[in-house]
């Protein structure tokens, strides 16, 4: 192979260079491919660029929770603008009416229930405004909305940050009596007074509880409460009229009634703690 033959019929040798060619071809015949070794890979630091650490930091369980408060507050202050007071002694704008009138309020009615203005007043807005039936619809859609609102705000901006603190005893259980039984006891939050509207929905939106328990139970739950409520703004110019009577009726027993159970279930409760408690309370 090293060899080779001139056109004049002679041998001559092959050049260097040639032959080099040569055993590098021969070489891969036999060995096989050539095997490549990398370079180790020097490592390098990676750095977040601002924008991504300020958006991490924004979208942080605890960012999240301090923008509900700052909204929570936000709305509270604005009551004091808005003063919805006024309903009972001037009624709705003249300009408004009908159908229009009616979305209008129930919108009004939810953004209130945000700002912490309760509902026993907006209650008796709607039926001054509307009269019984009307202002009974306009008042649970407005109750449905509200909450709706409450509740996502609650799941979105608050949820991640609260549930890890809830460690103690009663807070474990309330957790877990919302989770498991979302709709009776949210019913039973709806139908009794002495919850406030909005420590329900936030308390709800903190635990596991579906969005369509939540709804279905707040529609319901809702009517006595606010049909007793709508009548009695209704009929509040004739305060001796028998639907006045029974709507005041229907006001005070349930409150009455529910003071009892929550008297009877704290009591219960002091019953059922153990020495450790009463151990950790001294």
């Amino acid at each position: 192979m090293l060899d080779a033959t001139t056109r004049s019929g002679g041998t001559a040798t092959a050049t260097p260079q040639a032959a080099a060619t040569e055993l590098t071809v021969a070489t891969d015949l036999v060995v096989g491919p050539e095997i490549t070794v990398a370079a180790p890979a020097v490592p390098t630091a990676v750095r977040a660029d601002p924008a991504s650490r300020f958006l991490r930091a924004l979208l942080s369980p605890w960012s999240r929770l301090s923008l509900l408060v700052v909204l929570l507050a936000a709305a509270a202050s604005s009551v004091f603008l808005f003063d919805p007071q006024r309903l009972l002694a001037d009624g709705w704008p003249p300009q408004l009416g009908g159908a229009a009138a009616a979305v209008a309020f129930a919108v009004a009615y939810g953004l209130c229930t945000l700002a912490f203005v309760p509902r026993p007043l907006l209650n008796l807005a709607a039926g001054a405004v509307f009269g019984s039936q009307l202002g009974l619809g306009t008042a649970l859609v407005g109750t449905v909305l509200g909450a709706g609102a409450a509740f996502g705000l609650g799941r979105i901006l608050g949820q991640d940050a609260l549930r890890p603190l809830l460690r103690a005893r009663w807070l474990k259980a309330a957790d877990g009596q919302l989770s498991r039984h979302g709709f009776r006891s949210m019913m039973v939050a709806r139908l009794f007074p002495g919850v406030p509207f909005w420590a329900a929905n936030y308390c709800a939106a903190v635990s596991r509880m579906g969005w369509l328990p939540f709804l279905a139970a707040t529609a319901l739950g809702s009517i006595p409460n606010t049909a007793a409520y709508a009548v009695a703004g209704a009929r509040a110019s004739s305060p001796t009229s028998p639907a006045f009577l029974i709507a005041m009726a229907l006001i005070t027993v349930p409150a009455l009634v529910g003071t009892v159970v929550a008297w009877r279930k704290r009591h219960h409760l002091r019953g059922r703690r153990g020495p450790l408690d009463t151990a950790t309370e001294a």
